[in-house]
């Protein structure tokens, strides 16, 4: 490690460890964040809420191998390469040597995210094997020290989310497969962990933090992940949280910062666990979830991180149903991006981000700052809802051309299609408790959208299950 920076270590670990005075680190004592009110924690989540769509991107140095390793296929996701291979760090650690992704344009990759209609951001600043995509004072295993690029890719990001209006996010692992003094080892590692000091590393990790929400302007959201290891605690999750909130306010923070997500359902678990949302992962919960702030993640193909032999890729028809189920039951849809070792998001991906901004361009309305669905389920597709309004996606164009919107008590003032439709109404009868809609000849889209019209906030028969 250079001199500069290890002062800048040294230093840090001081500042923190002295004023922690105990062994989780820095606690703050000025402000409790546990007891912010209703309205402040709705103040702070409400783009997030309004925003609805955002890219992730997996990013670094395992999209070198990019799938292969010694001149085998490693099963299993790409990001993960240094476990599944079992690649001990002095080997896996010339990667950084190799990297150098001269083809990245920020620009480029955030103008992809903004015509997709997508709203953030969150990119992995530091992914479980230890490597950095920022300039780092605290580490010479980053972007600028150990690589031939020598670009803050995190700073020129930042700078264009910023110029572009899109929110810049980081995902931080809590897992640290490289740094010396992070714990457990890997159980197939030859590394001793003799003299290795779990705090010592909470303060490294606590410092790169601090980097990072302080030297790249507002930041949207802190993305934790790597938490479920047993070093890591329900008491280090709550310094963490409070940690982070005393750097920026009003930044958002997701579950994985503490002990309370459910496996892979993502939903946090009953009890006083720190985290603004949960974070389902590939997967969509079944219903709705009233009153509850969450976002699923998920690929276009099987791995995160690039895979060069991975062409499972979804439909952007697929995409986009995933999309609208997701705003329906009252989520964010976080979908993921695994860039080339040589800075390129893959052809594949680019296509589909642009066939669902062709989409959102029209109907982005039934999905920005969207409510769940009052209905408890919908043969024909989903809905989402605004005041006065039910935006009705419609996945089965029915035969007969007759939408039945099942026990809706409201009295509806017209239907008409959202794709520039809206000075032609559609004809709109009663059967008893439902709604009747006759539809065009055929669908225009996807998940054609034909927006309701009704009288006061919707009235469902059965509303309560969703």
């Amino acid at each position: 490690m250079n001199k500069r920076k290890s002062l800048a270590l040294i230093s840090v670990l001081t500042v923190i460890m002295l004023a922690s005075g105990c062994s989780q680190g820095l606690k703050q004592k000025d402000k409790d964040y546990s007891m912010e009110s209703k309205a402040a924690k709705d103040a702070r989540m409400k783009w997030w809420r309004q925003g609805r769509f955002g890219m992730f991107i997996h990013w670094g140095l395992y999209a070198t191998p990019a799938g292969q390793w010694q001149g085998k296929e490693i099963g299993g996701i790409g990001e993960w390469i240094m476990h599944r291979a079992q690649i001990p760090v002095d080997q896996y650690e010339p990667l950084a040597g190799q990297f150098n992704p001269v083809k990245f344009n920020a620009k480029e990759w955030v103008k992809i995210a903004k015509n997709a209609g997508m709203k953030y951001i969150v990119i992995t600043s530091k992914h479980h094997d230890g490597f950095c995509l920022f300039d780092s004072d605290l580490t010479d295993y980053d972007i600028m020290d150990a690589t031939p690029f020598k670009r803050d890719i995190m700073k020129e990001l930042a700078d264009q989310c910023h110029r572009q209006g899109i929110k810049i996010c980081w995902y931080h692992s809590i897992m640290d497969w490289h740094h010396p003094d992070y714990l457990p080892r890997r159980n197939w590692e030859k590394r001793p962990a003799d003299g290795a000091d779990y705090d010592r590393y909470v303060a490294y990790m606590k410092g790169q933090l601090k980097e990072l929400v302080t030297n790249y302007g507002d930041i949207g959201i802190l993305w934790f992940d790597g938490e479920w290891e047993k070093t890591w605690t329900h008491e280090r999750g709550e310094d963490l949280y409070d940690y982070v909130r005393s750097l920026q306010d009003d930044i958002i923070i997701n579950n994985r910062v503490d002990k309370g997500r459910q496996g892979m359902a993502g939903l946090t678990k009953k009890g006083e666990f720190r985290g603004d949302y949960g974070t389902p992962e590939q997967e969509i919960p079944a219903t709705g979830l009233p009153g509850v702030d969450w976002e699923s993640c998920m690929t276009m193909n099987d791995t995160w991180g690039f895979k060069k032999n991975d062409h499972n890729w979804k439909s952007a028809t697929t995409l986009i149903h995933n999309l609208v189920d997701i705003a329906s039951k009252g989520g964010n849809f976080l979908l993921n991006v695994g860039p080339t070792a040589e800075g390129l998001i893959p052809a594949a991906s680019v296509e589909r981000l642009a066939a669902m901004g062709k989409w959102m361009d029209v109907n982005g309305e039934s999905i920005y700052g969207s409510k769940a669905s009052p209905f408890k389920k919908l043969p024909w597709g989903r809905c989402t809802q605004k005041k006065g309004k039910l935006y009705l996606h419609v996945f089965d164009w029915p035969k007969d051309r007759i939408l039945v919107v099942p026990g809706l008590k409201n009295k509806v003032k017209k239907a008409y299609l959202l794709a520039g439709m809206k000075g032609h109404s559609l004809p709109v009868t009663r059967k008893a408790e439902d709604v009747l809609i006759e539809l065009p000849a055929k669908m225009d889209s996807p998940a054609t959208v034909i927006v309701l019209e009704i009288k006061d906030s919707a009235q469902v028969v059965d509303a309560a299950v969703r």
